[in-house]
Parts: C-alpha cells; sequence; structure tokens
C-alpha cells in the first residue's frame, strides 16, 4: 500500500481539509455566533513565520470566515543587519501588517525582543493572559525543537499557556525550512493549500527586509512534497498534540 492509500485509509486526508473539527458544525462543543465562526491564533517567532509556516492555511481559514490572530513574538529587531534594533522593528512592523492584511488577519505583537527572547514566570503569566483573552477555539504554534531559539521559546510559552487553561483548544504546530530549522518533523495533518499557494507567497514577499525571493522557494518545495504526500498540489503539514483527539471524538 502506497503512503497516500495509508493516510487516506488513516483518515489523515478527508473531504479536504485536514483540520476536520473546523469542518464540523459544534464539533467540539464551542459556537461563537449564529456563522460558526471560530478564533484561531497563530503564533509565531519573528514576521513571516506564521506566514511561511502556515500562510496558506491562514488564507484557507479566513476565506472561511474565521477570525485569524497572527501573534508575533517580537517584531523581528535582529533581522535587518546593518539596522538598528529600533529601525529594524518599524521596517518589519510595517512588513507584518501588509502581510496580514494580505491574509485577512490581525496583527499581535506580544513584545519580545529578535535574538533576546526568554522564558520566566511573567512571561508564561502574559502569555497565558493573552490566549485566554482572545478565547481561541484552534491554536497554531512552532515546532518545539526548531534550531532557532526564538521559535522554541514561543513554542514553549504557547505550550504552557494551553496547559494551564486547561487544554481548551486544540494545539497544532508547524514547520518551517524543514532540513534547516525545523527538525524531526512527522506529520499528523495537513491542509490543501493549492487554491491559495499564491497569496501566502504574497504574504512572503511582503517581507522585503528579508530578502524573500533568496530563500522562499524552499518553501514552495515544501508544499509541493507535503502536497505529493496528501495527493494535492500543495499542502501544509502540522503535527497535532496527541490529546487534541479529545475534541474529536
Amino acid at each position: 500500500m502506497k503512503r497516500r492509500d495509508i493516510l487516506k485509509a488513516s483518515g489523515v486526508i478527508a473531504s479536504g481539509s485536514l483540520l476536520p473539527f473546523l469542518a464540523t458544525e459544534n464539533s467540539y462543543g464551542k459556537t461563537k455566533n449564529s456563522t460558526n465562526e471560530k478564533i484561531i491564533v497563530v503564533a509565531g517567532g519573528h514576521p513571516d513565520d506564521p506566514e511561511t509556516g502556515c500562510g496558506g492555511t491562514i488564507a484557507w481559514l479566513a476565506d472561511q470566515g474565521h477570525k485569524i490572530y497572527s501573534l508575533y513574538l517580537t517584531k523581528g529587531e535582529a533581522g535587518i543587519p546593518g539596522t538598528s534594533h529600533e529601525d529594524a522593528a518599524i521596517i518589519r512592523e510595517k512588513e507584518a501588517s501588509e502581510a496580514c492584511e494580505i491574509l485577512h488577519s490581525e496583527l499581535l505583537f506580544f513584545g519580545q525582543t529578535d535574538g533576546d527572547t526568554f522564558i520566566n514566570r511573567e512571561a508564561y503569566g502574559k502569555m497565558r493572559s493573552v490566549i485566554n483573552d482572545l478565547k481561541p477555539d484552534l491554536v497554531f504554534t512552532q515546532w518545539p525543537i526548531d534550531t532557532h531559539p526564538d521559535h522554541r521559546v514561543v513554542s514553549l510559552l504557547v505550550y504552557h499557556a494551553w496547559l494551564s487553561i486547561g487544554r481548551s483548544f486544540p494545539l497544532f504546530y508547524y514547520e518551517v525550512l524543514t532540513g534547516n530549522q525545523t527538525q524531526a518533523f512527522s506529520p499528523t495533518d495537513y491542509v490543501d493549500i493549492t487554491k491559495f499557494a499564491d497569496i501566502k507567497k504574497k504574504a512572503a514577499y511582503a517581507h522585503k527586509s528579508q530578502h524573500t525571493a533568496d530563500w522562499y522557494h524552499f518553501h514552495e518545495q515544501m508544499s509541493h512534497f507535503r502536497g505529493m504526500e496528501a495527493g494535492v498540489q500543495h499542502a501544509e503539514a502540522f503535527v497535532g498534540h496527541p490529546q487534541n483527539q479529545f475534541f474529536m471524538t
């Protein structure tokens, strides 16, 4: 049996949507309003992480009428060589705003500094408050063993918030530059982003200061590869926390 057949047989590929609880009304007991709008938070270490890791999924969810928050741990202050942190923050905040406008998500900054991120009791408490105030139905964050320390920090802060709030929403991890930054990533879920691949690319290219053309082709290769696994042209892959199955019963 081919890998694709195994995935289909296991229910990983279903109805073009690989996050089935989003496609089913009241599938885990939360009704936000009469239109069944759901609230989704996508957390990343820097401007461009949510866009490159799951920009297609963000665009798809927004197209379905859901409310998306793109939550950045930092403003990418250290991401423009030869530019001060203050000036880089201004540039990258503007770029992030443009990317969010393209994807129809709402921009949020957590307030830590690129390259100097940290985990302590205060940071845990702040992330818990941010997530709790948003009351999400679903949260995506970065893979906790990415090579970039800022990715690991945002992942663990979100994970702690998930635990402390009582696992009240499904938690998924996304990948970026797999093989370079994301390590040992074995997907549990896929989202077909074929219709949204161009929108994702446009959002990524909004981050002009990051010389997107030099590296975005690696993400296109990733989406083609994940698409081959899922039997579509372009896909994004995720690892769902094992306890997410609670929400799908």
